[in-house]
């Protein structure tokens, strides 16, 4: 009689303990403060220390400085999706949804961020891409609806909105992010009030895409 040969038993994998998943969220949350404030050359060091972990917890987590970069914007994107998903869930008014989202993005620093978005990491990697399709299509519904309402002029597209929001809440050259503040949700509530119906002029042009963005962005 052949006996048949013991099943090995299956690999566990460790999971991260909670110390090291929460130094790592510490660590991203830091690297975004900084990156607005100094660009994304800021020197580990600094992160390290704003973040309160030793030099080895971090080269631990991102080896490369590309990592990081990749953390930092797969966490800002994530965010910024949920501020459009509370809008879209919690207020009635298509307008106001649409109005809350812009502002809620604002507060997230996405202008500051974008001059990172220059530097070298996998702007095509897989977890990027689905993060990016998620946020896409939640503010294209919160545009989509606010013009079947009739709340929003029907001759701009949500390339409009992310290009002004992107531009309207970048600093300046040569000012720090801190006085640039007091104005972004100035200008942007200003920018708003054009989006509303009754258009009070005609556009140049036409309404710009999501597809119009990617195109430029490879392009240049």
């Amino acid at each position: 009689m052949t006996s048949t040969p013991a099943t090995a038993p299956a690999r566990r994998v460790p999971r991260p303990r909670a110390d090291a998943l929460r130094n790592r969220e510490r660590i991203v949350t830091a690297a975004r403060e900084m990156f607005v404030e100094f660009g994304s050359q800021v020197p580990y060091d600094e992160i390290a220390r704003r973040a309160g972990v030793g030099n080895a917890t971090l080269y631990r987590n991102f080896p490369e400085r590309a990592d990081l970069v990749h953390e930092v914007v797969l966490s800002l994107m994530a965010r910024v999706t949920e501020v459009a998903e509370r809008a879209a869930e919690e207020e009635d008014d298509t307008f106001a949804a649409l109005r809350r989202f812009t502002h809620g993005a604002a507060d997230e620093r996405v202008g500051a961020l974008c001059p990172m978005l220059d530097g070298a990491f996998d702007r095509d990697h897989p977890d990027l891409l689905a993060e990016r399709d998620r946020l896409e299509g939640v503010v294209q519904g919160l545009v989509e609806r606010a013009q079947a309402a009739g709340r929003l002029r029907v001759d701009v597209g949500v390339g409009d909105l992310m290009v002004a929001l992107s531009q309207l809440t970048r600093p300046l050259p040569g000012s720090g992010c801190g006085a640039f503040d007091q104005f972004v949700h100035r200008h942007l509530q200003l920018f708003l009030d054009g989006l509303e119906t009754p258009a009070r002029s005609e556009l140049p042009g036409k309404a710009a895409t999501l597809e119009d963005l990617r195109r430029d962005a490879c392009s240049s």
